[in-house]
């Protein structure tokens, strides 16, 4: 139940928080290689078929009976016996709508199960648009350092500068390669784990942004599109059917059994022949099993209605965290837009204006600023991913 609580969460309606051109390629790409997908397609073929058997009736039975006499004169004698049963006739008609019912009800939650793996792939996206994003981020600074250690370099051999001047800019160099190498390697391995997903097929994603959108204003209007678009709550919905529809399989099956056959007795020269009929009388085999049925299907239109409801009230805390991050990503934007004065900082230090300290002071505020806008993007793509994996 709790992962079915999870999936509920993944789904949403009509407004697109991202561009999904952005994804779209490798999500394709997955789709048609990953492991994972084809064993849920071929394990959805093999539940189709197990609910399609006992949709008719029991097999024929023959009997065959060679019987010696005693004393010996009296010969031997042979019995022949072929019979079929069956149930009621309306047992067959039921079994087979809950049968159809059943079908249904596997091909949701095959999508329920591709969402699921999907959106675990577009999430490692997210991850490494944010890790691409860095590694441009650290790159500047790695070519702002060694142009500072290359400057002080030079002024060290002149006499301009100290060797503790000059270890603060090595020093800095050393931090700049280490982070940069630190996000290289957290690049790596999402891509490893993008592979895997993939069917351990390398994926190339060199992507470096999400592409936003406006969040849809009215809430309510869109939720109700994003529950009749949920194949979880579609799963839970066919669930609800299925078991509705045993109640009444289970009132057929209380119905009396028949059968007919044919019979034959040969004794020597004589022999008796004709047909059988017999019917069950359903006392006890079946006692309960419409009660029981009809408690379950009490049941799972509770679990599908709490599963709503936990669905709304979760996809409602999404909607309010988006709408609050994007309001954090647009205030990052317009400060850095204004204050970002990378190549002027780096102008005033090679003139003078700035000492080495003054300069790793300032840059490190704009760095600071530029990574909480990248991982304040980063969080607001993850909930628009959950906002709408229905159309994954």
């Amino acid at each position: 139940m709790k992962k079915i609580i999870v999936s509920l969460a993944l789904f949403a309606g009509s407004f697109a928080c991202l561009a999904q051109d952005v994804f779209a390629p490798v999500l394709q790409q997955i789709e048609q290689s990953s492991t994972a997908l084809q064993a849920l397609r071929q394990q959805m073929e093999a539940e189709k078929l197990q609910n399609k058997t006992g949709l008719t009736p029991e097999d024929p039975e023959v009997e065959f009976g060679y019987l010696w006499g005693s004393p010996a004169a009296i010969g031997t004698r042979k019995d022949v016996g072929i019979s079929q049963s069956f149930d009621f006739p309306t047992a067959y008609v039921q079994r087979g709508k809950l049968s159809a019912l059943q079908n249904n009800s596997t091909e949701w939650h095959f999508r329920t199960e591709r969402m699921q793996l999907l959106l675990t792939a577009k999430d490692l996206c997210i991850d490494l648009i944010y890790r691409n994003k860095m590694k441009a981020m650290y790159t500047r600074q790695l070519r702002n350092a060694e142009r500072i250690v290359e400057a002080y370099e030079k002024m060290l051999q002149s006499g301009e500068t100290n060797r503790m001047e000059y270890n603060k800019a090595r020093l800095n160099l050393a931090t700049a390669k280490e982070e940069l190498r630190r996000t290289e390697l957290e690049r790596e391995q999402l891509l490893a784990r993008l592979a895997a997903l993939n069917g351990g097929k390398a994926i190339a994603f060199d992507v470096t942004e999400y592409a936003a959108q406006p969040l849809a204003a009215d809430f309510e209007q869109w939720f109700l599109e994003a529950e009749a678009n949920n194949p979880a709550l579609q799963y839970l919905r066919s669930q609800v059917e299925v078991a509705r529809r045993q109640v009444k399989v289970s009132q057929a099956e209380g119905l009396p059994k028949m059968s007919v056959g044919y019979m034959g007795e040969f004794v020597g020269s004589e022999h008796f022949q004709g047909i059988s009929v017999g019917m069950s009388i359903p006392l006890w085999h079946n006692k309960n099993r419409v009660k029981q049925a009809e408690a379950a299907a009490i049941a799972s239109a509770q679990t599908a209605e709490d599963n709503r409801l936990q669905y709304y009230h979760h996809l409602k805390s999404l909607h309010n965290q988006a709408i609050g991050l994007q309001q954090c990503v647009a205030l990052y934007t317009s400060s850095l837009k204004e204050n970002s004065n990378e190549s002027l900082l780096m102008k005033a230090f090679e003139k003078g204006e700035l000492t080495l300290l003054e300069y790793l002071l300032e840059m490190e505020y704009i760095y600071d600023c530029q990574q909480k806008q990248a991982e304040a993007e980063k969080d607001l793509a993850h909930l628009c991913a959950e906002l709408t994996a229905y159309t994954l």
